[in-house]
């Protein structure tokens, strides 16, 4: 069986052969049953796709080992045991419990404990994005373009493709989680034991497989590969929140802790490497990904190729009047995931503003490099909103880029040559698609600062402080637009390198959230976008800052649409 010229036939030559293969197949047993026929081909459907991720795969791998090593590494070069003794108050604050978790270890501080407690949890959220990404590319999306209805024109069981997906994205996993253990035991941080750092990859590998198990779920629900990711990443993303809020509460002396337990995040860092060593919290990860993968196969067991297990609704016979533009079908194309979002968004700033009354409480006790570190001398409230508004807009960010990526995959599913066929110029249509999500993520910066402005307010009884929370979080938005230029850019001339954007976004995070806190010159600093607006109301704006980045942001769109308007197109 040759996959690869299969896959490479056209539609037009799935032959009256193919459909008696078929047909020979299921008569032969590979009719859903689990075992048997039901993995027929498994070996070949995972050589194909270890063939299709040979670039991909170690890239996934090598830049998390990479974040890795520079964390351990920079950390134990910067931080003498003083400086580890004043971080370790501010590693206590309810606030960096609900970023960064528990914090295990903090009363008697070492390098490789502030580590592992500090920047673990981000490393789990990329190992996280990798497992959903891979196993949704090699389902799903197989799915959706028609490939798999070739493939099991072959000699396939109808489980196959989806072991095949979980057992390569496992061996990701795997890998990853043994790289970034050595990375760490090798690194300047000089940890002790090794078993220790084992554990810290462990844990690594452990949130990995929790989300291919999820994300093995998600692609029987839907019929399409971006909702199935969304679904996916939005329990990632609920995982982050939930281990954030029973963090805060044990960092606090609170009762909501046992949410930690809740969480596949969570359940990594309740092993607590160098600290407690404690390797049972792992055994809730493996029966999750034993009892997701059961249901993934049951689901699929009961679904049609190429359907999702809910019911598509069929459209109506005529479009409204808002579907006449190509900014009404941009729009209604984002329409469901810009409210989910929304309402997320809301509900979390809400949340995160309500601890402003707890980081009032407790300011007292602070030193004053650490109000400084939180925004500066005029408050620790303001601090915190301020912080607060550059954390929105990292996550606001990741909801841009995802939607400029949708750009490519409505060209990948040939869905842009039938808009482009009527009087829609490919500028147009670009422009509207972009326009919908500048707009989109200025309006959930906005919902970030009342929700924010709201929460902080209702536990200060102070509603002054709703007007600046709302300017401090709308003027982020420009930092965000700034990664939807380049995204267009890059989509313009070279859509391959989309992916590009994310290294940037996640560059600028990492050098916003821990750039002071490592001790880095100005210059390396301001190579992230979120480095220039200032923190409102802790810091004055700068609209220097804000008029730069919107006037970048649209000769980036308009060099993206040239690109747009000259290079070939995907078509059927």
């Amino acid at each position: 069986m040759n996959l690869l010229a299969s896959t490479e036939a056209g539609p037009g030559d799935a032959t009256a052969d193919r459909r008696q293969a078929h047909r020979r197949a299921r008569a032969r047993g590979a009719d859903g049953r689990l075992g048997g026929g039901g993995l027929t081909g498994l070996g070949h459907l995972l050589l194909f796709m270890l063939r299709r991720d040979r670039l991909r795969m170690p890239i996934w791998v090598l830049s998390l080992t990479a974040l890795t090593a520079y964390f351990a590494n920079a950390i134990a070069l910067v931080m003498d045991a003083d400086t580890l003794q004043t971080m370790t108050v501010f590693a206590k604050n309810p606030v960096m419990g609900l970023i960064t978790g528990p914090g295990y270890g903090l009363d008697d501080i070492t390098v490789p404990r502030f580590i592992v407690g500090m920047y673990a949890v981000f490393l789990m959220i990329g190992i996280g994005l990798m497992s959903i990404t891979t196993v949704t590319r090699h389902t799903r999306a197989e799915e959706q373009t028609g490939r798999a209805e070739l493939i099991r024109a072959n000699v396939t069981g109808r489980h196959a493709q989806l072991f095949a997906a979980v057992i390569l994205t496992v061996i990701m996993n795997v890998v990853a989680g043994a790289l970034m253990a050595a990375a760490l035991q090798f690194s300047e941080a000089d940890p002790d034991p090794a078993t220790s750092s084992l554990l810290f990859g462990a844990g690594m590998t452990a949130v990995g497989c929790v989300f291919v198990g999820v994300t093995s779920v998600t692609v029987q629900l839907t019929g399409f590969s971006r909702a199935a990711s969304g679904m996916a990443g939005a329990v990632l993303a609920l995982s982050f929140v939930v281990r954030g809020l029973g963090d805060m509460s044990a960092v606090a002396g609170g009762d909501l802790d046992w949410l930690s337990w809740l969480s596949p995040l969570g359940w990594s860092q309740q092993t607590a490497p160098f600290t407690l060593d404690r390797w049972w919290p792992l055994l809730y990860s493996v029966a999750a990904l034993v009892v997701l993968l059961v249901i993934g196969l049951a689901v699929q067991s009961r679904r049609d190729l190429g359907a999702g297990i809910t019911a598509e609704r069929p459209g109506r016979a005529h479009a409204g009047r808002g579907l006449s533009t190509a900014f009404g079908l941009a729009f209604r194309l984002q329409r469901s995931t810009l409210i989910w979002w929304s309402l997320g968004i809301l509900v979390m700033a809400a949340i995160f503003g309500s601890f402003a009354g707890a980081m009032a409480e407790g300011a007292d006790g602070m030193p004053e490099q650490i109000t400084q570190l939180m925004g500066g001398p005029r408050g620790i409230v303001d601090g915190y909103l301020g912080y607060m508004a550059l954390y929105m807009a990292m996550i606001v960010a990741a909801f841009a880029l995802i939607t400029v990526g949708g750009l490519r995959s409505e060209e990948q599913d040939f869905h842009t040559e039938p808009v482009l066929a009527t009087a829609v110029s490919r500028g147009g249509w670009m422009a509207s698609w972009v326009t919908v999500t500048l707009l989109g993520s200025g309006w959930l910066m906005l919902l970030a600062g009342i929700g924010e402005g709201i929460g902080a307010a209702a536990s200060l009884d102070d509603w002054d402080l709703l007007g600046p929370t709302v300017l401090g979080h709308l003027v982020q938005s420009a930092a965000v637009w700034v990664l939807i230029g380049l995204a267009c850019l890059l989509y313009g001339f070279a859509p391959r390198l989309l992916g590009l954007t994310w290294i940037v976004f996640a560059g600028s995070a990492v050098l916003a959230l821990f750039g002071g806190l490592l001790q880095l010159d100005d210059a390396v600093l301001d190579l992230s976008v979120f480095n220039h607006i200032g923190q409102y109301p802790a810091e004055d704006i700068s609209a220097e800052a804000v008029l730069t980045f919107l006037a970048i942001t649209v000769v980036l769109v308009g060099a993206g649409m040239v690109g747009f308007r000259r290079r070939d197109l995907v078509t059927a």
